[in-house]
């Protein structure tokens, strides 16, 4: 007899449910800080200290690379190597990084020269 209370997922469907709600915890993480325009003491420090602030952002965001790189939109790996300073970046993901970290493009990536 099956209770029916109880259900039975496959160990996939199970990690695909566990990696939703981390996705959602960290979405509901930058929603949080939505509309705190502030610098943290904690940002500023490690940036100044040569830290990557796309990495300190989303520390500090409480976000994954893997949820960052879904919110703005680009692949993970594209999400580590940005992380790692590699590469060159075009100015529709560094301005899509700054919208889901809910940045200023300065703040993640210098002054630009126009």
């Amino acid at each position: 007899m099956t209770d029916p209370d109880t259900v039975t997922l496959t160990r996939a469907e199970y990690d695909a449910l566990m990696e939703r709600l981390e996705d959602a915890e960290d979405l509901a993480a930058l929603a949080q800080h939505r509309h705190d325009r502030r610098i943290p003491g904690e940002v500023v420090h490690r940036t100044v200290m040569g830290e990557n602030p796309v990495a300190v952002w989303r520390e500090y965001r409480g976000l994954t690379q893997r949820a960052l790189a879904e919110v703005a939109g680009i692949s993970p790996a594209m999400m580590s190597e940005i992380e790692k300073g590699g590469g060159s970046l075009s100015l529709a993901v560094a301005q899509a990084l700054a919208a889901a970290l809910e940045v200023e493009l300065g703040d993640l990536f210098g002054e630009l020269d126009g």
